[in-house]
């Protein structure tokens, strides 16, 4: 087998076919495509342009970012620093690397943010969170304005000095949140419902000033949306500088460019209205001296007609009619007054025979005789009671012991057991008696017993 005839035969490419061949294939299926990793190998040389590497815990592939493309960087690039790239797939044909063609960089976290964002955006839209027909129109003239800020951030100072310049005479309350950290969407939706509570705004502003996605991103949680959309009082949404976007701004009833504008829309300028008050006080002098003149029209015609039909006559014929009424008016009068004191004394008359003072007089009379009879019945009672009282006590002392003591008799007690002690037989020779007489006692010790008889 000839082996230069077999290589003749076949379709041989050189190396620069090859390598255009990969690189127009990688072209047309790789459009666009969107990758993270972990910046290393970072050079910028003079041209301007940047090349790193980007890589991963298992692979990395080369990059490279042309100083055209770099005026939209937001951030300076470092080895290290996790990113997403924007990048078209190409092969670098002198070498035949394989590289990335980066045409827009951005930190991770700000990719996350920014995927949630649309997520988040997408959801609260088909909701109607943002329709127009749900949007409130701002008062023309507030009376009280809300604003929800940091009590320390420039935004709240820009904030006061437009309404003071706008219209001093309009009251501003401060809810103080914090605008960003993990805390402050709750404070956010909880000052919205406090000042929806309270009902002292007629319009809130909610705002800060510039910052990162992060730094915004309380502005872009649902929570704080809804608490927005559910707000009965008109909110502006001034969050950040007039490029920064926020769900805030979508859900809220009308968007500023920054917490100055907002302010400017919030307040109405206090020169436009005093211009209008002028134009008014002039309208409505206009409007006063017209009707002033229709009336004095009005005036000259009706006193021509009075003239015109002799008012002294009809004067003359209504006092007559009006002296027989008066005659008419006072007959009537007296005639009812003497039916009325007729038919008044008639019903005292009859009132009289109805008259509870004889009852009573009865009554009385018959209560002070069942008194003087219910204290002779207790007095009798008492009576009956002292003699019983008496007869008992008679009998009492005539049983009582008390009184056999006192004719001479003593009362024996054996000691400790408190036994009275009725025969000799009872006792036995040192026994602890006691003997109680009339008037005293004495203690003795039984040494002796004979028969019936006790000898100490």
């Amino acid at each position: 087998m000839n082996t230069s005839s077999t290589l003749t035969q076949r379709n041989i490419l050189t190396v620069s076919q090859l390598n255009r061949a990969t690189s127009r294939l990688l072209d047309e299926h790789f459009l666009s495509v969107l990758v993270e990793g972990e910046i290393s190998n970072l050079a910028q040389p003079s041209s301007g342009h940047l090349y790193f590497s980007l890589k991963d815990a298992g692979a990395q592939v080369r990059c490279a970012m042309f100083k055209t493309r770099q005026s939209r960087l937001g951030f300076k690039p470092e080895n290290g620093k996790q990113v997403v790239v924007k990048a078209q797939v190409s092969l670098y044909e002198p070498r035949g690397d394989f590289q990335l063609i980066v045409e827009h960089i951005e930190e991770a976290g700000d990719g996350a943010l920014r995927r949630a964002f649309d997520v988040l955006k997408l959801k609260l839209l088909e909701e109607g969170l943002f329709a127009a027909e749900n949007k409130q129109n701002l008062p023309a003239l507030p009376k009280t304005i809300g604003v929800i800020t940091s009590p320390s951030g420039a935004a709240l100072r820009d904030i006061l000095t437009v309404l003071r310049r706008r219209f001093s005479a309009v009251e501003v309350i401060i809810y103080p949140v914090a605008v960003q950290g993990d805390n402050a969407k709750y404070e956010i939706a909880k000052a919205i419902a406090l000042a929806n509570e309270h009902k002292q705004c007629d319009v809130l502003i909610l705002g800060r000033g510039g910052g990162s996605l992060e730094d915004l991103w309380a502005f872009n949680e649902e929570i704080v949306a809804r608490a927005i959309f559910a707000s009965t009082i008109p909110i502006i949404s001034a969050v950040g500088h007039e490029t920064d976007v926020t769900i805030a701004d979508f859900v809220a009833d009308l968007r500023a460019a920054t917490p100055s504008a907002a302010a400017e829309h919030a307040a109405p300028d206090q020169q436009e209205w005093l211009s209008r008050f002028v134009q008014l006080e002039a309208r409505l002098q206009q409007q006063l001296q017209l009707k002033l003149s229709q009336k004095r029209q009005s005036l000259a015609w009706l006193s021509k007609r009075l003239e015109q039909q002799h008012p002294g006559q009809k004067l003359a014929k209504n006092a007559q009619r009006l002296d027989e009424l008066e005659l008419r008016l006072n007959q009537t009068m007296q005639t009812k007054l003497r039916h009325d004191k007729s038919h008044i004394e008639a019903k005292i008359a009859h009132l009289w025979q109805y008259n509870p003072a004889i009852t009573i007089n009865n009554y009385k009379q018959k209560q002070e005789y069942l008194s003087k009879r219910l204290i002779t019945v207790i007095r009798h009672k008492l009576e009956g009671l002292n003699q019983q009282l008496l007869n008992a006590s008679q009998t009492l002392h005539a049983v009582s012991p008390l009184a056999t003591l006192n004719r001479g008799y003593a009362l024996v007690i054996q000691q400790p057991s408190g036994q009275i002690i009725q025969s000799a037989q009872q006792l036995k020779s040192g026994d602890i008696v006691e003997t109680r007489l009339a008037k005293g006692r004495f203690t003795s010790q039984v040494k002796t017993i004979i028969g019936d008889k006790v000898q100490d």
